[in-house]
C-alpha cells in the first residue's frame, strides 16, 4: 500500500497554497526551478516577503532548496512534485519544438532532447555553451537502456544568432547562469551525472528528465 499524506499535512499544504502569491510561485516551480532573485523579479517581491513565502512552502513540504553547481553563492528553489497530488495545475507550457541546453552538451541536454522527441512526438534539439568533442558514453548507454538512440549524436555549440524554438530549457546551472535567458526560458537544476560516471547516476538523470517532461505533457493532455 502506498503511503499518503496525513489529513493534517494535506490541510497545511492547502492552507499554504491559499495565498495567491504562494500559489503563483508553485505554478512557476511546476515547470522551472528558479533562484530567489528570479522569483523576486517575476512576482515583484521584496526579499524579506519572498523569504517568508518560501519558508512557508518549505515548512509544509512543498519545496526544497539546493546550492548551484555553477555559482556556489546561488541557490535554486525546487518543487517537490509528489507533495502536490494534483492540488494545482501549474503553468501551461507550449508543446512544440524544444531546445535543451547544458554546458558540455554531452549528457543532460542530449538525454532531454531524445526524451522530448520520444515522448512528445515533437522536434527536440540540444546545444552547449562549451561543448566537448563527443557525447559521454554513459549517456549513450543510459539512453540505450531506455530505448533511446544517441549513437549518432554530436555535441554542438549554441550559436549567438540561433533561431530559438518556443520552448527553451537549460538543464544545468552553469549554462543557466551564463546565458541568463529572457524570462520565458525554463531551467531545470539537474546534477551532472558525468563526475560520478555510474550507470545509476545516468539512469537517475534520465528518470528526472522524464518526470519533468511528462509533467509538461500531462498538463497539455488535461487542457485538451
Amino acid at each position: 500500500m502506498v503511503d499518503s499524506p496525513s489529513i493534517d499535512a494535506r490541510a497545511a499544504r492547502h492552507a499554504a497554497l491559499g495565498d495567491p502569491i504562494r500559489l503563483a510561485i508553485v505554478d512557476e516551480l511546476a515547470v522551472s526551478d528558479r533562484a530567489p532573485i528570479e522569483l523576486r523579479g517575476l512576482f515583484g517581491l521584496e526579499s524579506n516577503l519572498l523569504a517568508h513565502h518560501l519558508d512557508t512552502l518549505e515548512q509544509v513540504g512543498l519545496i526544497s532548496r539546493s546550492r548551484s553547481s555553477g555559482d556556489g553563492r546561488r541557490r535554486y528553489v525546487h518543487l517537490i512534485r509528489t507533495a502536490l497530488d494534483g492540488l494545482t495545475p501549474g503553468r501551461r507550457v507550449p508543446v512544440g519544438p524544444a531546445l535543451f541546453i547544458c554546458s558540455a552538451n554531452s549528457a543532460r541536454s542530449q538525454l532531454a532532447a531524445a526524451l522530448w522527441r520520444e515522448l512528445s512526438g515533437e522536434p527536440g534539439d540540444s546545444a552547449g555553451t562549451h561543448p566537448v568533442d563527443r557525447v559521454n558514453p554513459g549517456a549513450v548507454a543510459a539512453a540505450g537502456r531506455a530505448g533511446l538512440d544517441l549513437a549518432g549524436a554530436v555535441p554542438r555549440e549554441l550559436s549567438e544568432n540561433e533561431r530559438l524554438p518556443g520552448l527553451v530549457v537549460t538543464v544545468c546551472d552553469r549554462a543557466h547562469e551564463e546565458l541568463d535567458g529572457d524570462g520565458t526560458w525554463l531551467h531545470w537544476s539537474i546534477p551532472d551525472p558525468v563526475p560520478l560516471g555510474t550507470n545509476a547516476a545516468f539512469d537517475a538523470t534520465l528518470a528526472e528528465l522524464r518526470d519533468r517532461i511528462e509533467s509538461i505533457l500531462d498538463e497539455r493532455d488535461l487542457a485538451s
